[in-house]
């Protein structure tokens, strides 16, 4: 009998006929390791007593537990925010572990600690020793999934505590993409997580979530799959699914089947590999790999008929399925002083109304539903960002000294027209932030332009126009940076918001918007003598309007993002342009809001 079919009749005889039954067929039909361990749990499961308040309708054993600690996460929250609980509606660490205990008397032997993110949640490391206590009743595994961003220095501790399992999530390999994502900075502190994670004797294993979506990560596939030539971990990628708030796509989704050809084509040897116990991922070996790849297909295949899970959200209500709306309050429960018996009828009565499979993609709740953040579980990017240009996989880091032109407010802070004066420099000559407080806040945007001269060579290279060369080195290194467009357009906007980084008495303002566009363009440069002859000037302008309401105007916001795109574009083409370029021209065009009034700047 193959491995596959020999695998879908130990579920189907698990969840129809009992654990006895499945032991019985397993002594008496195979002998492979996958077997045996499949009867040593079946044994296990009846020496230990099952609540049949976990078993649904479908005769499904519901033995894995997902507790969501928090409901924050500065991470992953969405753009246009998410209004938490109170802090009185969260469950106390007291009621986490009555829950758990429950839990696990009945029949639950793996819990997973969720958020938002977990690792935000005060006295994680004492929830997670509590938990641990709860071995002799029957737990066997405690995992964790976390954004990695504050890991690395704790993990140690929590795996002392007892933690067993752990997995990070990062949907992108190139840190300068990461912060477009995000929002935040954090890609090494990830990968520092990662690194110590994979170091650690205790833990029993480490997974990566990635969450594909078309045009925005679909690009790195192969480069995720590179981790797992010497990690021994598992990367996990996961299809987006629909929850509220962000901005799901049925284009956006990447079946895992098309990943897998993908992954195929670069690598034709790779394998199907044995499935943990309703696991919810398709693993797959590569022949020489330390580690291993998944694949989550809940919206494409779902693997509804062997789901063992059960959440508790941060505020106390289960949920059965992670895409069913309904919830019921365990907290309440407990709070109008309910038995532990009684907690197990409400539980029960949660279970059976479990359905057979969630709804199709296109009929999924995301109306009524909880957005993920208030869940518990993976929660993609996507909601940071509607799509991102395409780019590949390398790493496009500005250097970490960023050197910008002198840059001064054309309008100051200040309105006084009594004589001129510097507005940063206070009457003792130090520098000074402008006291902007009792200014009103008000509608401000502004819009700043700017040029690099580029050689005829570099022009054909950014525009794909004339004969260049793809066999010249120059030009090779050049187009192996990526495409410079949208590179510079990207660096222009994380430049734009980290202005008052960069120039030290600026204003840190909250801007709702940036818009970059560069523009490649081609004139006839005017005669100097009249023996000259016309020649052809090659440019590209940068374009930058940035919007606020705030105190101050975004004038230095727009022309550190024009700044910042034009040394991008530099940096990009010095392969083969690097002593012909020439940055200029770079000025405030338009300005609006504040009491110096609108300005438009006329032609130069």
């Amino acid at each position: 009998m193959s491995y596959q079919r020999s695998t879908w009749l130990c579920s189907v005889i698990s969840r129809k006929y009992g654990p006895t039954c499945l032991r019985y067929y397993s002594q008496n039909t195979s002998t492979t390791p996958r077997a045996k361990a499949q009867s040593k749990i079946a044994h296990i499961d009846t020496q230990r007593p099952f609540s049949p308040a976990l078993v649904d309708s479908f005769h499904r054993r519901h033995d894995y537990l997902r507790i969501s600690l928090t409901e924050k996460c500065f991470y992953c929250m969405p753009s246009e925010g998410v209004e938490l609980s109170p802090a009185e509606h969260i469950l106390t660490d007291d009621e986490i572990i009555r829950l758990a205990n429950l839990f696990v008397r009945s029949g639950v032997t793996k819990i997973r600690l969720t958020g938002g993110e977990p690792t935000v949640r005060k006295g994680l490391d004492d929830i997670i020793r509590r938990l641990n206590e709860l071995r002799p009743l029957g737990l066997q595994s405690i995992g964790m999934t976390t954004n990695g961003i504050a890991l690395h220095r704790r993990l140690p501790l929590y795996i002392e505590n007892g933690l067993t399992h752990l997995n990070l999530s990062l949907d992108t390999l190139d840190p300068f993409k990461f912060e477009i994502m995000t929002r935040r900075p954090g890609h090494d502190a990830v990968l520092r997580s990662l690194s110590t994670a994979l170091h650690s004797q205790g833990l029993q294993s480490v997974k990566l979530n990635v969450v594909v979506i078309k045009g925005l990560n679909d690009s790195e596939i192969l480069d995720f799959v590179k981790l797992t030539m010497n990690k021994n971990i598992s990367v996990r990628f996961i299809e987006f699914m629909p929850f509220t708030g962000n901005k799901w796509d049925k284009a956006k989704m990447v079946p895992s089947s098309q990943l897998l050809d993908i992954i195929s084509r670069e690598y034709p040897s790779i394998t199907r590999a044995p499935d943990e116990l309703n696991d919810t991922a398709r693993s797959w070996k590569i022949p020489g790999h330390a580690g291993s790849l998944g694949f989550i297909s809940s919206m494409s295949d779902h693997f509804c008929s062997s789901c063992n899970r059960l959440r508790l959200t941060a505020d106390g209500q289960i949920k059965v399925c992670l895409f069913d709306a309904k919830e019921v309050s365990l907290r309440d429960e407990m709070r109008r002083g309910a038995s532990d018996g009684e907690l197990l009828n409400v539980i029960g009565r949660a279970v059976q109304g479990k359905q057979e499979k969630h709804a199709g993609m296109e009929d999924i709740d995301v109306i009524t539903n909880r957005p993920m953040i208030l869940i518990g579980g993976i929660q993609p990017h996507k909601s940071r960002v509607q799509s991102l240009p395409h780019l590949s996989a390398q790493s496009y880091l500005l250097d970490d000294t960023l050197l910008l032109p002198r840059l001064h407010r054309r309008w100051s802070s200040s309105s006084s027209q009594s004589g001129l004066r510097l507005t940063h420099i206070g009457s003792d000559g130090r520098p000074c932030m402008v006291d902007v407080g009792n200014k009103d806040v008000t509608k401000r945007s502004a819009t700043a332009s700017g040029r690099i001269y580029i050689p005829r060579s570099a022009y054909d290279l950014v525009t794909g126009s004339g004969g260049v060369d793809s066999t010249d080195k120059t030009i090779q290194k050049a187009r192996s940076k990526g495409d410079v467009m949208t590179v510079a357009q990207l660096a222009a906007i994380m430049g734009c918001k980290r202005t008052s980084d960069l120039i030290p008495l600026c204003h840190p303002l909250q801007i709702s918007n940036v818009s970059v566009t560069l523009t490649p363009e081609r004139a006839v440069c005017p005669v100097s003598q009249p023996s000259d002859e016309n020649t052809i000037e090659y440019s590209i302008k940068c374009t930058a309007t940035v919007a606020c309401e705030g105190k101050t105007g975004v004038e230095m916001e727009a022309l550190t993002a024009v700044s910042v795109g034009l040394l991008t574009v530099w940096d990009m083409l010095k392969a083969v342009a690097g002593k012909e370029m020439k940055i200029g021209e770079i000025i405030v065009t338009h300005k609006t809001g504040g009491k110096s009034g609108d300005f438009t700047r006329g032609p130069l």
